[in-house]
């Protein structure tokens, strides 16, 4: 079985703001919570599966009230808190999944 590559485009937009945000507040928990979710999305749209699909619905919630503006202290009993992990989580094995391997 081939392996799969994770290919990263520095010229694309998107890469070249994270990247920017990044190098300027190595500590901003947003640009943090975007990498994983495009890390998780990237996963998802090449068919692999996610480990724990709630906390990327969980990050997903979040991005969409900041990009609504609403307050981030108002979590409610249907949304459990999350906290980003320091580490992208591993893949979920399984026999018949395809394995990717970084450059």
């Amino acid at each position: 079985m081939a392996k799969k590559h994770l290919e990263i485009n520095p010229d694309h937009p998107i890469v070249e703001i994270l990247w920017q945000k990044a190098e300027a507040d190595k500590n901003d928990k947003a640009v943090k919570d975007l990498v994983v979710l495009l890390f998780e999305t990237v996963l998802l749209s090449s068919g692999f599966s996610l480990e724990d699909p709630q906390t990327h619905s969980n990050r997903i919630y979040h991005m969409i009230k900041l990009g609504l503006g609403t307050n981030e202290d108002e979590v409610t009993a249907e949304e459990p808190s999350n906290t980003v992990p320091d580490e992208v989580p591993p893949l979920e094995s399984n026999e018949n999944a395809s394995h990717m391997e970084a450059d």
